[in-house]
């Protein structure tokens, strides 16, 4: 637009003086202008090249497992359909199928402010880079809905005073609505890209427990496919008692590997060792009323954006497991004597 008026002015430039003076003044002003300028929505650019070797899929399934900080399959729609995904160098569309050399793009800026939600979260940790807090059973991380993580991290997150500090907090990852336990939060943007690419590249360690129905195995590694995709959690079992209702209930480190949706759910589910407590994948009839899911996440580790050191963020285990396994020992030694 300013090239059209800088152009419709030199039309008259030789026949008027004062034309001239103004067309002069008026470039001034626009320089003045473009040159102060603050962007209010900062934009971030995340890049990714598609490997050789990678399975046939459709963008909109492809992406989810490359951009962590969009929080679903339906978010990466909605970001395909505002053309915020690039696929080389163009608009992307929703069917479209990936390709190994394939470059995707990711282009994200501020646009929506999250309603407020004065939830009291737990802050673990919290520097001007990020933040770590506990995130309750029950509550979703990020959506259309009010009750969000998102929506109360305005009311327990401090503003960064970084020059690149993000206008709102923003989570880098999700867990399940049910699963309660430590989330890694984004303050700037360098926090929000560097975190987010290391964990598409798998290198953010996360550590979960669960009480699951049954005797496991005392260490071991599932592989299953999910959704003909690679997924991977190993498992560590910490203690086993006895249960009228189940015969044994196991007490599991878990750690992922990758981060496929329900990836713990589905693999203990489909190995015979279904989560206490999960109404989705478990055993009917086996819901603790009023317990909700065994499954949370007790620590991260990853590399500080700023320090590019090691950080490992860790919580005790949560009172309500410790107390079902020894309730359930309890009933079974009463009912031996």
């Amino acid at each position: 637009m300013v090239d059209y008026f800088l152009q419709t002015f030199s039309i008259y430039e030789a026949s008027s003086a004062f034309l001239f003076e103004i067309k002069r003044k008026f470039e001034q002003e626009i320089n003045f202008i473009f040159k102060n300028l603050k962007p209010t929505k900062p934009i971030i650019r995340q890049e990714h090249i598609v490997p050789e070797g990678t399975s046939k899929a459709r963008l909109s399934d492809y992406a989810c497992t490359i951009f962590p900080s969009i929080p679903s399959r339906k978010g990466i729609k909605k970001a395909i359909k505002r053309g915020a995904i690039i696929v080389n160098g163009k608009v992307a569309e929703t069917g479209r199928w990936i390709m190994p050399g394939m470059k995707i793009d990711w282009i994200y800026t501020e646009h929506k402010v999250p309603k407020k939600f004065e939830l009291e979260l737990k802050v673990v940790y919290e520097d001007e880079q990020l933040a770590v807090i506990w995130k309750p059973a029950g509550l979703v991380v990020s959506g259309n809905q009010f009750r969000t993580v998102e929506n109360a991290l305005a009311h327990n997150v401090q503003r960064s005073t970084k020059q690149d500090a993000l206008q709102w907090a923003r989570p880098v990852h999700r867990l399940d609505a049910p699963t309660s336990g430590l989330l890694l939060v984004a303050k700037t943007m360098k926090a929000l890209v560097l975190l987010s690419r290391q964990f598409e590249q798998q290198k953010i360690e996360k550590k979960y427990v669960a009480i699951v129905i049954g005797q496991t195995p005392e260490q071991g590694l599932f592989e299953q496919a999910i959704e003909e995709k690679p997924a991977y959690t190993r498992f560590e079992r910490i203690d086993c008692v006895s249960s009228l209702r189940n015969t044994h209930l196991s007490l599991l480190y878990l750690y992922p590997k990758t981060g496929r949706t329900h990836q713990l759910r589905r693999h203990l589910a489909d190995a015979g060792f279904p989560i206490m407590g999960d109404k989705l994948y478990g055993t009917r009839g086996e819901i603790l009323k009023g317990k909700g899911l065994f499954l949370t996440a007790v620590e991260l580790s990853f590399l500080h954006p700023e320090t590019e050191e090691q950080l490992t963020i860790s919580v005790d285990v949560p009172y309500k497991f410790n107390a079902l396994l020894e309730r359930e020992q309890r009933r079974w030694e009463k009912y031996q004597s």
